[in-house]
């Protein structure tokens, strides 16, 4: 897409010099930063004086070494964060008031990054296969934290580097030697990088556009080398259309939303960074795939902070609100701009706080009264059939989260960051939560490993899934769901198919058609017909839900109203089915994961139904509806 509309030689006329590439104010242009709303002055301002009086998060060798000796990384994570997210509040703080009185912080906080062994986390390293545990030095590895890191030196260097030479002109020129070394030499020395998409041995994900955006994003602003400047801009492009090209036309993102943040949205900052550095000249925002990569966001958004959350995204998800307002700008959507600035609203002046990414912070700073005086608005669609992705979501009425909402999904198990999950559903009543898809729990190193089905969150069991003669769906791409037929009117939307290949030939599955259909008046339907091709033995039917939920005898399982952590409650209504051909048993399932637990609590429920009796050839349905 990139490269054959634009290629190098139209790119080197129209690539803007650095010294010429003026994307935002830098700390020196006074009237522009002092024109920003003196409330989010204020609280840069004291975000900054905070971050001035923070401990300084050291980084010792033991704590790298905790995921090649345990498989944990979320200690080493924790250090590493603040050491990027104080240095982008100082520089900010610096910005806003500039007055000096931030520099010598920013000077230690720039130094001290400079200083790392290794910008890439343990988990990213790959040198775990030597046994050693730690970085190799010798042999930079750009990943998604590296990558950032060299971003946010990069705008450091580009707001406060002239007055940052006040303290030393060294800071400067260390800054400038270490993403060259860590960033931009590596990026263009070596096509083995996976997430490049230069070798055809592994599909891409989220990986391609974010570390793409952090790579251009240091190219741009500190690459002093004119040629050198456009080969990485020029190879980074080809990077980005190695994504593009096989990305599913629809536009939906199959790591889910809460992924979409560093995927569609991106992509979203490459575009916007190669649209200013040529002065508009490179634009594709009018290509359907890169408007339905944007629009993907608020099409699988259920209501408030909730989203569809097939594969490892969470339930709860705050999208950064100004990239989506600037990309429902960019593709002349209307609805995906007043979501942005919806988020951007809900979040309120905790935005100005949280700042850490300043390729994002910028932007939105300096939109932040044309995303003001925007009508914020949550646009709700009533139905979206994504035909790639083979994901449905409807809801009882447009633009109102009031009655039932159904999610549901086909597709094939080896998606990225996939459960094995096809046919699962997911339902919702008045905008909150009846059955559900768990998530994931904290990432550890059995999660990106051979063992990753050993997981419960990964497994079909501990999806809204039957369980066939004891066996659960197996991963692959060939375990994929066959004969999908979607359907909307007025009354119904329906998604059917046949499940039966997600499943191993063991367990005797001739064909398995899952209906899931919302009856927009006050029923969600989902029907299974299944045939075998040996004895059915064994059968249940597995529903999660954060409700409490108490089987009765008249073939009901009440799911009752609870409290949720973040002052947010799950909704109540009833599962009914034909109660002398199941049974029903409910389990408790405890939340141990504090991932899991920020979003669920403590419990949650898994209601099994199993039959009465068994045979080759039958069909089973239940209902949800109010309590």
């Amino acid at each position: 897409m990139l490269t054959e509309r634009y290629a190098e030689p139209f790119l080197g006329t129209h690539l803007l010099p650095r010294e010429h590439w003026k994307p935002f104010p830098t700390s020196s242009n006074r009237v522009a930063w002092e024109a920003l709303p003196c409330e989010l002055r204020k609280g840069l301002t004291e975000a900054a004086d905070s971050a001035m009086t923070r401990d300084w998060p050291a980084l010792p060798a033991s704590i790298y070494l905790d995921f090649a000796r345990t498989g944990t990384r979320a200690q080493f994570e924790a250090l590493c964060g603040p050491r990027r997210s104080i240095l982008a509040q100082l520089v900010l703080g610096e910005c806003v008031e500039g007055r000096g009185r931030f520099l010598d912080a920013i000077a230690d906080a720039a130094w001290s990054l400079c200083e790392e062994s290794s910008w890439c986390i343990p988990a990213h390293v790959g040198c775990q296969k030597a046994g050693v545990g730690l970085p190799d030095t010798t042999e930079p590895i750009v990943d998604l934290f590296a990558a950032e890191t060299g971003a946010l030196l990069a705008w450091t260097v580009y707001l406060v580097g002239n007055v940052l030479d006040t303290v030393s002109p060294l800071v400067r020129t260390r800054i400038v030697r270490e993403i060259r070394e860590r960033i931009l030499g590596p990026c263009l020395e070596r096509d083995d990088f996976w997430w490049m998409g230069f070798l055809a041995n592994r599909s891409l994900n989220n990986w391609t556009p974010w570390i793409n955006s952090n790579w251009l994003t240091c190219a741009l602003l500190t690459e002093e080398d004119p040629e050198q400047r456009l080969t990485a801009v020029t190879r980074s492009m080809r990077s980005i259309d190695q994504f593009l090209e096989p990305y599913p036309r629809d536009g939906g993102c199959d790591e889910g939303p809460g992924y979409w943040g560093r995927a569609g949205a991106s992509l979203y900052d490459c575009l916007e960074l190669l649209h200013s550095a040529t002065d508009g000249h490179v634009d594709v925002f009018d290509d359907p795939l890169v408007a339905n990569m944007g629009r993907f966001i608020y099409r699988d958004h259920i209501h408030n902070d909730w989203f569809v959350n097939f594969a490892d995204a969470a339930a709860l998800s705050v999208p950064p609100g100004g990239v989506v307002f600037g990309y429902g700008k960019r593709i002349g959507d209307p609805d995906m701009a007043g979501f942005g600035a919806h988020l951007v609203a809900r979040a309120g002046m905790a935005t100005s706080r949280g700042m850490s990414c300043l390729g994002r912070s910028l932007p939105l700073l300096f939109s932040w009264q044309e995303i003001a005086d925007t009508p914020p608005r949550q646009p709700l669609p009533r139905d979206v059939w994504l035909p790639d992705l083979q994901v449905m979501v409807a809801r009882s009425r447009q633009g109102s989260a009031e009655g039932f909402f159904v999610a549901a999904k086909g597709g094939h198990n080896a998606e990225s960051h996939n459960h094995n999950d096809i046919g699962n559903v997911i339902v919702f009543r008045n905008g909150a939560p009846l059955l559900i898809d768990v998530g994931v729990e904290t990432y550890r190193r059995e999660t990106f490993s051979g063992e990753r089905y050993t997981i419960w969150t990964m497994q079909s069991a501990f999806h809204n899934l039957p369980t066939v003669n004891g066996f659960d769906q197996r991963p692959g791409v060939d375990a994929a769901a066959r004969s999908v037929v979607y359907n909307a009117d007025d009354e119904t939307a329906a998604l059917e198919l046949d499940i039966a290949g997600a499943y191993p030939a063991d367990a005797g599955i001739t064909s398995w058609v899952r209906r899931v259909a919302l009856h927009r008046t006050d029923t969600v339907e989902v029907e299974d017909r299944y045939e075998m091709d040996k004895p059915l033995d064994h059968l249940t039917f597995s529903w999660m839900t954060p409700c409490p939920a108490r089987a009765l005898p008249d073939g009901c399982v009440r799911l009752d109203q609870r409290e949720l952590p973040k002052g947010l409650h799950t909704a109540s209504g009833a599962l009914r089915y034909d109660p002398s051909r199941l049974n029903a048993v409910v389990e408790t399932v405890p939340v141990t994961d504090g991932r899991l637990g920020s979003v669920w609590g403590d419990t949650l429920y898994r209601i099994l139904l199993t039959p009465r009796a068994l045979d080759n050839v039958g069909s089973y349905a239940v209902r949800v509806k109010g309590a």
